[in-house]
This record gives structure tokens, C-alpha cells and sequence, in this order.
């Protein structure tokens, strides 16, 4: 898979150019990635897991690790 960096100004609203990008014939997918933002994807997911070890949410959280499995 290949992929698109895009740097944007501060006044362009990034979820209106992602929906702009998703209508390109051959994109799959487009996300917004804030590299000003601390808080990493990495971050998050174990944030989730954790979430969901505590509230005994085990099916969910088995789904999600074989979805990112067969994603990469």
C-alpha cells in the first residue's frame, strides 16, 4: 500500500479536505493525523485495550487485534 502526505494550513478544515480526497477514484481510505497532537494512535489503542480489559469487553477487543492483524 502506498500513501499520500499532505501538509495543510492552519485555516483549511482537514475533515472537509478528507471527504474531498475520498470521493478520488482509487482512494480507499484518508485520515487526519495531528503531529502537533501528544497523544500518539499507539497511545490510544492501549488506552482502548485497557478500557476494554477493565468493562470485560473480550470479544471486542479480540476483534480488534485480528482486524489489525489482516490490515498489515
Amino acid at each position: 500500500m502506498k500513501y499520500l502526505k499532505i501538509n495543510i494550513e492552519e485555516n483549511i478544515d482537514p475533515q472537509m479536505l478528507k471527504n474531498v480526497i475520498l470521493q478520488l477514484k482509487g482512494v480507499t481510505s484518508a485520515e487526519v493525523v495531528d503531529d502537533e497532537n501528544p497523544e500518539s494512535e499507539l497511545k490510544k489503542a492501549f488506552a482502548k485495550t485497557k478500557e476494554q480489559l477493565k468493562t470485560g469487553d473480550y470479544e471486542n477487543l479480540v476483534n480488534d487485534i485480528f482486524d489489525i492483524l489482516i490490515k498489515k
